[in-house]
């Protein structure tokens, strides 16, 4: 039914290197045999022979099945099918493995009246990640990128990924980035954007916060923000905080800014502001410095599974401070406020 002229066509399609002539043949292809009975046999007799010649491969279709969900759903008003409809319903598993080359390059359908005429539209559709308040997520993304999310955020990208590496991100987030010199991994944040070949860094961008953190544990990334003319380019243990429109870099210990994935919230001579920003943020509390001479002290110190009242009692026990737990209580309105924390100066 293919002959090897057709087979080499398809793979040609399938890594977007067809011109117009073998695009035309391939959905003619598969157009004018829709309805032939021996088709359909032959579909599935080089489905079974690709299972047999590929015993290992880990055959995981969801996500190509569910492009082809979104193409039909998205396009079923039409009153003409698509091609990708017909060859959906005859077998979609089968169907899914064998016609990789036609579903594989994006949404393809047929406009105007002239048939000749093929238009090959990409829709992305946009996955979102979302890290509740008090959790941390991991996640891989298609290109084989590893991370974490931190409590309360969110990370938005578009399917296809691969060629196009472009994420958005709301809150913390560790990436350890898969290199690709051809397609450069890029992350936006507020104004901001992080552009990286193959690295790993954390990434705090909280809303509420109204600043961005970068911290570069290993390879190297470009920081641009709007406003600026040229990129920053950062080493290895080097965090950059980008403040009210201006930028500042310092040498730090990348590995304390990293340890949250694994649970543990890591102090290393921070001032008590840090402190009290990052103990609100782990435990979804509002924390308060309630003498402005706090703000001048700094707190060392490693937590893994401690209770808000244990981290407080410790630093309490460590540093001349007290501290008052506010219970939460309910609005005017009738919301339930946070947990409040406010810090105090010992009188020694």
């Amino acid at each position: 039914m293919f002959n090897q002229s057709d087979i080499d066509k398809m793979k040609r399609f399938s890594k977007g290197l067809s011109n117009a002539e073998e695009t035309r043949h391939i959905y003619s292809l598969f157009s004018e045999n829709e309805g032939k009975g021996e088709f359909k046999q032959h579909i599935q007799k080089e489905f079974n022979e690709y299972l047999k010649n590929h015993p290992d491969e880990n055959h995981n279709l969801s996500y190509l099945l569910d492009r082809i969900h979104h193409t039909i759903h998205k396009n079923e008003n039409r009153k003409k099918q698509t091609v990708v409809k017909r060859i959906f319903r005859w077998y979609s598993v089968a169907a899914a493995v064998l016609l990789i080359p036609i579903l594989i390059a994006g949404s393809i359908w047929f406009v105007g009246k002239d048939q000749e005429e093929i238009i090959v539209a990409e829709s992305p559709v946009i996955s979102t990640l979302f890290a509740p308040l008090g959790s941390r997520i991991s996640f891989s993304l298609p290109d084989g990128t590893k991370g974490w999310l931190n409590s309360g955020s969110s990370l938005e990208y578009h399917i296809p990924f691969n060629n196009n590496r472009q994420i958005t991100v709301s809150g913390e987030a560790w990436f350890d980035v898969t290199h690709d010199a051809n397609h450069p991994f890029e992350v936006t944040a507020g104004g901001s954007k992080v552009k990286v070949l193959g690295t790993k860094f954390n990434l705090n961008a909280y809303p509420d916060d109204n600043y961005i953190e970068v911290v570069l544990e290993e390879g190297k990334v470009e920081f641009s923000a709007s406003g600026f003319s040229s990129d920053v380019v950062m080493k290895p243990d080097e965090r950059l905080v980008f403040i009210d429109g201006a930028i500042n870099i310092n040498v730090t210990d990348a590995s304390k800014f990293a340890a949250w994935k694994e649970g543990k919230l890591v102090f290393r001579g921070d001032p008590m502001f840090e402190v009290a920003r990052r103990i609100g943020r782990w435990y979804n509390v509002d924390v308060e410095l309630g003498d402005k001479e706090l703000e001048g002290y700094v707190f060392r110190g490693t937590f893994q599974d401690d209770s808000l009242e244990e981290v407080l009692r410790y630093l309490s026990m460590t540093s001349p401070i007290r501290y008052r737990i506010i219970d939460r209580k309910q609005r005017d309105d009738g919301t339930i406020q946070k947990r409040r924390v406010v810090l105090y100066k010992k009188n020694i």
